[in-house]
């Protein structure tokens, strides 16, 4: 459970007892928020695939858009995750590594699947680099997402699939890869953080 759940949901349960001084039925809907709150931020153990050359998903969702992609200049092929109000919004690193650089851009609230979104809505852009390769993976906000949080700082390792961070709501995750990495996605597919495998970079094992 992410820390967060507890305050969310104490705030409901104090607001409960508050209204529900007057009427039990008004404590109702407050205690609904409050158990919604605390399911909202579950953080499940996943099983981390052990290759190093693999990239596993850093976020829970659907499978958006696979396709080229220009960033910065220089071409990659992204991979779009997108998270409804109903997914596990922990966020874990796709590969191993240390953390080269952070770059949070401020932008727009618009709905995390439009094709803009990529660039325009509000982001943290986070690059990692280890195991002879460098992943690029944007948090970017959505249209009820509000707050993005990133744990780690820029110099610091992470392992494989470890915890991140988070995106408050729905919000979407874009990877961004070497063009010679193999993608074992596809659009509609279903992804789970930490576990599931995006892509093999060359020289990994079957």
């Amino acid at each position: 459970m992410v820390r967060d759940g507890y305050l969310y949901a104490a705030g409901m349960i104090v607001v409960a007892l508050a209204v529900g001084w007057f009427s039990p039925w008004l404590a109702i809907p407050p205690l609904l928020l409050a158990g919604f709150f605390l399911w909202f931020f579950r953080d499940p153990d996943r099983r981390i695939p052990a290759d190093p050359f693999l990239v596993v998903s850093p976020a829970d969702g659907k499978v958006t858009d696979v396709s080229p992609f220009q960033s910065n200049g220089r071409a990659v092929t992204r991979i779009s995750i997108f998270l409804n109000v109903f997914n596990v919004h922990v966020n874990r690193s796709p590969i191993a590594g240390a953390i080269k650089q952070v770059q949070y851009q401020r932008g727009k609230f618009g709905n995390a699947m439009g094709a803009i979104s990529s660039e325009a809505n509000e982001q943290n852009i986070v690059t990692v680099e280890g195991e002879g390769h460098t992943v690029v993976f944007k948090q970017i906000a959505g249209l009820l997402a509000r707050r993005i949080v990133f744990n780690k700082a820029v110099g610091e390792t992470v392992t494989r699939g470890e915890r991140v961070g988070l995106i408050k709501f729905g919000s979407r995750v874009d990877v961004l890869l070497d063009p010679a990495a193999e993608v074992l996605v596809k659009v509609g597919d279903t992804v789970a953080g930490g576990s599931s495998i995006l892509a093999r970079h060359p020289g990994a094992s079957r």
